[in-house]
């Protein structure tokens, strides 16, 4: 699942900053973007393990556009996280669809090419989006 993040560049002096809007508390810095961008995934699973463990609802990405006219963001550039927050949705329960050959063939295509874990991680990925966008 991609979420927006919102960066505050750095300087020689300064940190380069990284908030995660739809996660609440997802703010965090770092020498570099890369050090900034690994800690933002750090303290996003962090954050969604406590919201999963207190039975909260696991917070969906919304879009950019969705944030960027913000006051709180103003100025700042933005960027994507990829997240798998698959760990905090709950058990697992198995169900039987029907699809047809063609979409089957496509589905087993782009798993292998993307290298995701399986087809029902696809499917379920392509779930949550389509519920994101609704």
């Amino acid at each position: 699942m991609q979420y927006p993040i919102c960066i505050e560049w750095g300087d020689d002096f300064t940190a380069t900053g990284i908030q995660i809007p739809d996660i609440p508390g997802a703010v965090t810095a770092g020498d570099s973007f890369e050090e900034a961008y690994n800690a933002a995934v750090e303290v996003a699973h962090i954050l969604l393990q406590e919201i999963a463990a207190e039975g909260g609802v696991i917070p969906m990405p919304r879009s950019v556009g969705t944030h960027h006219t913000h006051e709180d963001y103003a100025g700042m550039g933005w960027g994507m996280l990829e997240l798998d927050i698959s760990p905090y949705l709950g058990k697992t329960e198995k169900v039987n669809v029907i699809l047809p050959g063609y979409v089957i063939q496509r589905i087993d295509r782009y798993v292998r090419e993307h290298k995701v874990k399986s087809r029902s991680s696809f499917l379920a990925d392509a779930a949550l989006e389509k519920l994101v966008r609704s």
